[in-house]
């Protein structure tokens, strides 16, 4: 029970306690204005970024896909075009998808990277403005 309530705790926290978060790379939460168009097995439909990271994202959709199915992703921002190829690794029915990258084009790596650079400085100035 005790795991349980830690992995809930926000990510500052568990920083400023000492505790270093189990995340692989460090994510954005709810990056305002991303959107990533996406297809699966045909279906294909357009989704807010929930969370992003170097190493998948989030995204909100009622449409539940099943774990291990693979997503072809284009990002809609405004660093150009990103596209890449997931894997879903989570389920929340209702929520959304957690997805893992699998591929990146070599050309589209500096724009991701120049995403969560944006992203990571709007973050920052969100949170020294409260």
């Amino acid at each position: 029970m005790i795991l349980r309530t830690l992995a809930r705790v926000d990510n500052r926290s568990l920083k400023s306690q000492g505790i270093p978060s189990r995340r692989r790379y460090p994510r954005v939460g709810k990056p305002e204005g991303v959107w990533v168009y996406w297809n699966c097995k045909g279906r294909a439909d357009t989704s807010r970024v929930r969370d992003l990271s170097t190493g998948g994202l989030f995204v909100e959709t009622a449409d539940a896909r099943d774990v291990d199915a693979t997503i072809r992703l284009d990002f809609l921002v405004q660093e150009g075009q990103i596209r890449a190829k997931a894997v879903v690794r989570h389920v929340r029915p209702g929520s959304g998808l957690g997805l893992k990258f699998t591929e990146l084009a070599a050309e589209d790596g500096p724009r991701l990277a120049a995403l969560m650079s944006r992203l990571h400085s709007l973050s920052r100035c969100r949170t020294n403005s409260k």
